[in-house]
């Protein structure tokens, strides 16, 4: 609803005043009102909320296919390989053009995941203006929307990742999330991701207001006249370093969405799809360590070790050093070794469960020593640390021989496995553990409690819930409140 301020009548003398005759000073430039971060109201329950009520788009069919595409999407993905197949069956490859290829590849590729990605969509470290510029127009050569178009995806992919609103689903195939999601029309918005802070960078602003003039440019204008200028290939500058560059570009960086949640190992977390992979390391400049992107995605790194490909985490480094990168953030090494071994005892845990272990003792029974010395009249029982075995089967099978087990038969052999005969391995503790039928009345014997736990069983994985008490109490320690640190 509108409404209507009344305001005074204009007096006559004041309807047309006279000019000053000095001119007035400038007044100062209002500051712009900050864009306001487009997260800041959304509710809490925003996830289900919007999958609730926001309507998705019918599905894609038969019928209606061709007007679900993304004509302009499947244009740039279908003329460029086009241009550079049919031009590179009448254009010679020359060995300056190849080199010329692969580096501006590398330029482009660099603009698009130091740039693009680290820089701008994790603010992963802080580069000077110079660099800014530089890979803000490097990344508009690889010709994939601009800065904070990418940025704003890239994080709604971060926040939402596999789920319907995240723009490259990777349970929804692995094309799909390759180029299927820019070919056919989405069939939900993605979910809502603050790009305030890139509103506010010059250099961000600068790329959106030009951007069609600089991936003219830079995505064929300049790869032709390097080309052409320096050793006369024009066509091949367009055909090589143009279009076919620019096609090796694209799905280096669309393998990020789709084969880096594919192929290879999650050691960090296997929550979502993201894997670990030196190949799709290979084909994205060092991206391929997505398992770890996705844990720790302000870390300036792909790759944590030294050895794992990732010119990318290097080019940062370098710019480092020459002055024009600084504040590159590294996650806690403590917290990176966390995920790890978080992974790593989960992996414990399935192959622990994948094993038998001793019976519990909680469910043996309780013999006394008569009745004990009673029943190994009838089959071969021997007492080992408080517990009764039947080592019937295993007689014949003991590698000092039968001799020193049937001697024992109805006896407490407690001393003479436990070092006074032969100081038995795990592997042997472990097989007499499961060998147990029984406890013997009146407890384990004084100073063998240790021992009597199998080496497989003195260090298990354990499910918090298993444990006796959680890390927290739903009590109060006391009915005064307390201090914190």
């Amino acid at each position: 609803m509108s409404s209507v301020v009344q305001t005074r009548p204009v007096s006559p003398s004041k309807a047309h005043p006279t000019p000053p005759q000095t001119p007035p000073r400038k007044q100062a430039k209002l500051p712009e009102k900050e864009e306001e971060p487009a997260d800041m109201n959304i509710p809490d329950n925003y996830v289900a909320w919007t999958l609730k009520n926001q309507k998705a788009l019918p599905p894609v069919s038969w019928d209606n296919w061709w007007r679900e595409l993304n004509y302009l999407s499947l244009s740039i993905l279908t003329i460029t390989p086009a241009i550079a197949l049919v031009g590179a069956y009448y254009t010679r490859l020359r060995w300056e053009t190849a080199v010329w290829s692969v580096f501006y590849y590398f330029v482009t590729g660099l603009g698009i995941t130091a740039g693009y990605h680290r820089l701008w969509a994790h603010r992963s470290y802080n580069a000077s203006k110079p660099l800014q510029y530089a890979l803000a127009t490097a990344g508009a050569g690889a010709v994939e929307g601009s800065i904070k178009w990418w940025s704003r995806g890239h994080r709604a992919h971060h926040r939402y990742t596999d789920t319907d609103l995240d723009p490259y689903n990777a349970h929804k195939g692995f094309w799909y999330s390759h180029v299927g999601w820019m070919i056919v029309k989405p069939r939900r918005k993605p979910g809502v991701a603050d790009v305030s802070d890139l509103s506010r960078n010059e250099v961000v602003r600068w790329q959106h207001r030009w951007y069609l003039q600089l991936i003219i440019g830079m995505g064929f204008l300049v790869p032709t006249f390097v080309a052409g200028l320096g050793w006369g290939d024009w066509a091949g500058g367009f055909v090589y370093a143009g279009a076919a560059r620019l096609c090796f570009v694209h799905h280096s960086t669309f393998c990020v969405n789709s084969l880096a949640h594919w192929l290879g190992e999650a050691p960090f977390d296997d929550k979502h799809t993201p894997r670990d992979h030196v190949i799709t390391a290979l084909v994205t400049i060092g991206e391929g360590y997505h398992n770890f992107h996705h844990q720790f995605p302000m870390d300036y790194r792909n790759a944590i070790k030294w050895y794992q490909y990732d010119p990318t985490k290097w080019f940062i480094a370098l710019m480092q050093k020459v002055g024009l990168a600084s504040h590159l953030k590294v996650f806690p090494e403590n917290e990176v070794r966390k995920g790890q071994l978080t992974m790593q005892l989960k992996r414990l845990r399935e192959a622990q469960e994948n094993l038998t272990f001793a019976p519990d003792v909680n469910e043996l029974p309780v013999i006394s020593w008569e009745s004990f010395q009673e029943q190994a009249a009838k089959r071969s029982l021997v007492v080992i640390g408080g517990f009764i075995h039947d080592v019937s089967a295993f007689v014949d099978e003991h590698p000092g021989g039968r001799h020193l087990i049937t001697k024992n038969i109805g006896k407490d052999a407690t001393t003479a496995f436990f070092g006074g005969v032969y100081d038995h391995s795990n592997a042997a503790h472990n097989w007499l553990s499961m060998m147990r039928v029984g406890v013997l009345h009146g407890g384990t014997q004084h100073g063998l409690d240790d021992k009597n736990i199998p080496p497989s069983q003195r260090l298990r994985v354990a499910r918090y819930s298993e444990l006796g008490s959680g890390n927290a109490s739903s009590t109060a320690y006391s009915d005064s409140e307390g201090l914190i640190g």
